[in-house]
């Protein structure tokens, strides 16, 4: 019973395929059109998302390579009430002026997100790029591969729906050919009709 049903799926999928007095060559092109466009969503959705991500992956790296921490001391206090929605991010850190030394020894200052509650004059660690400069904390490798999933997830999912929209416009397409071609069959063949019924 199951192969019966399995069967007639089958044959309900695969009737452009097969060989039909009805079957129109349109209806051919069709079938190479539904094929095609499958077969790009999943080979080169497969390959956009995987580029994506592995492009993703090796940028962050190159953060985190660029990066690192140095020590430098608080030069105003964090220990007073901010209040909310003023520079405190949702993990407990605060904007302060901090006092650092560049690879060169020369003193730097400038704005961090340091801990909440500390005093002035606390020593505190900093990110600064490869130009001595205060930047964000890169992001970790977990969070990292995370990041570079979800890119490639994205990018897979998009190149799908933009090859997906292309096969759709291209069986509208033919579509519109076959009402057309339907309009101009039924011009001949109406008139014939309406004789024999009237």
């Amino acid at each position: 019973m199951r192969k019966a049903q399995r069967t007639k799926r089958t044959k309900r999928l695969m009737w452009r395929w097969r060989s039909n007095p009805l079957r129109r060559h349109d209806d051919i092109v069709e079938a190479w059109i539904v094929l095609a466009v499958w077969t790009v969503m999943a080979l080169g959705g497969t390959l956009v998302g995987a580029l994506a991500a592995h492009a993703t992956d090796e940028s962050l790296a190159s953060l985190r390579a660029e990066r690192h921490t140095v020590r430098a001391v608080l030069l105003e206090s964090t220990t007073r009430a901010v209040p909310a929605g003023a520079g405190v991010s949702t993990d407990g850190r605060v904007g302060a002026e901090v006092r650092w030394r560049a690879s060169d020894g020369t003193p730097q200052t400038g704005r961090a997100q340091v801990d909440a509650g500390q005093k002035a004059g606390a020593r505190v660690l900093v990110w600064t790029d490869t130009d001595g400069k205060l930047t964000k904390e890169p992001p970790t490798a977990t969070g990292a591969a995370f990041e570079a999933v979800v890119v490639g997830a994205g990018a897979a999912f998009a190149f799908g729906g933009v090859t997906f929209a292309a096969g759709r416009a291209l069986r509208w397409r033919l579509d519109r050919r076959h009402y057309d071609q339907w309009g101009r069959e039924w011009a001949l063949v109406g008139p014939q009709w309406r004789r024999r019924t009237t």
